[in-house]
């Protein structure tokens, strides 16, 4: 997908540095030649050797090296590429971008470069949530500059938060969208994402268990490969990628007008856990506990979205793709909701509590088609995203 293409990455200093070297490879195996800078802090956590031996090319560190300067200066180092990827981005490199410092090679390049930018954010809980550090991200996108996360998650110093780096499938699916080639160019895709919530009162609702974790990486992995996606969230605790048409909302209902609004659509892919009932009549007020009476709530039935957008006779998408999410006869109970909703596809997972896939970084499913059932290995949600993509381009044509 990126054949041709180079890319300078610039490695910054932090721990999340280890996930560069996966990087590298993971953007040369798809074709695009790395260039890498490696800062002094960066050098802490990965030695220029192993950088270099997987980039298959020199490292540059030193501003002052008159060799370099003599053979390739800054100035065109920072213009050769066809993308800038700084990962990890430390507080300290974004502060330097946003104030327009240059007392190192890496924020030289940054400075002197007329090509696109994108950033892979990587800091402590507090330090990426600190005022400073937010204005700092305000002023870089307002400059143009791309980012792709952070993820939330547990962090090296024992923190939870958001502030971890991308994983490298899902930088090199916002590489790949920034350089605007792939399979799916051309093509537009709805994804639903995260649970939905039907309140009960103003303070109270009924929800499912859903991070959001897959539905986004694969908004990620389409927009990698070329698509124009629309992501349609109910409140995820994931942040929603970059390079995507956002429509947030909170209900069932809010989520299939959304859906309807965003079509026509070459495909549509139903990740979101959607509750399949809401309150008939929500209070307006918070419900009081009454002399220890229980309140009598009456359920309704919410809008089978997955079966609407099937079902339609027309605008119908080539290619709708709906989620199971069971705890047991996985593939039976998967098989018979593809037949009822109407989709072509249905990708099903096991999320009994033993699993740990439900809000968990892997999962197992197995993809469920009109010619049977295929089961993949568990694996990361940004590989599933990636091999459920691919499926999806080469349906697509």
């Amino acid at each position: 997908m990126l054949a041709g293409k180079r890319v300078l990455l610039i490695i910054g200093g932090g721990i999340a540095a280890y996930k560069a070297l996966d990087l590298i490879r993971r953007l040369r195996e798809r074709g695009a030649a790395v260039t890498p800078v490696l800062t002094r802090a960066g050098a802490e956590f990965v030695t220029p050797l192993s950088v270099s031996a997987l980039a298959g090319m020199k490292v540059f560190h030193d501003l002052f090296d008159l060799t370099d300067e003599a053979e390739m200066g800054h100035i065109e180092l920072s213009r050769s590429a066809d993308l800038i990827v700084v990962a990890p981005a430390t507080a300290d490199l974004m502060a330097k971008m946003a104030g327009g410092q240059a007392d190192d090679l890496a924020s030289t390049l940054l400075l002197a470069t007329d090509t696109e930018v994108l950033l892979a954010p990587a800091m402590n809980v507090r330090m990426w949530e600190h005022a400073a550090t937010q204005r700092n991200t305000a002023t870089l996108k307002d400059d143009g500059i791309g980012f792709v996360g952070p993820n939330a998650g547990d962090m090296a110093c024992g923190e939870h938060g958001p502030g971890r780096m991308s994983e490298p499938l899902e930088i090199v699916a916002a590489v790949e969208a920034r350089l605007a080639q792939g399979p799916l160019a051309g093509r537009r895709v709805i994804v639903t994402s995260g649970p939905t919530h039907e309140p009960i009162d103003p303070v109270r609702y009924i929800a499912n268990r859903s991070s959001g974790a897959q539905g986004t990486a694969i908004a990620r992995a389409l927009a990698g490969a070329g698509a124009e996606v629309v992501f349609v969230t109910g409140p995820a605790d994931v942040p929603p990628p970059d390079g995507v048409e956002v429509v947030a909302v909170e209900t069932a209902q809010e989520m299939l007008e959304a859906v309807e609004a965003a079509l026509p659509a070459d495909a549509a892919v139903f990740a979101a856990a959607v509750a399949d009932w809401r309150v008939a009549s929500a209070g307006a007020r918070k419900i009081k506990k009454e002399g220890g009476k229980l309140p009598v709530l009456e359920f309704a039935e919410n809008p089978d979205i997955l079966a609407t957008i099937s079902r339609m006779e027309a605008g119908r998408p080539p290619l709708v793709v709906g989620f199971a999410a069971e705890t047991d006869d996985v593939v039976d109970h998967a098989t018979a909701k593809r037949a009822r909703k109407g989709c072509d596809w249905i990708v099903a997972n096991d999320v009994s509590p033993a699993t740990g896939i439900m809000g968990g970084a892997e999962n197992a499913v197995t993809l469920i088609t009109a010619d049977g059932a295929e089961a993949w290995p568990r694996m990361s949600k940004a590989d599933v995203a990636q091999r459920l993509v691919a499926r999806i381009a080469e349906a697509l044509g």
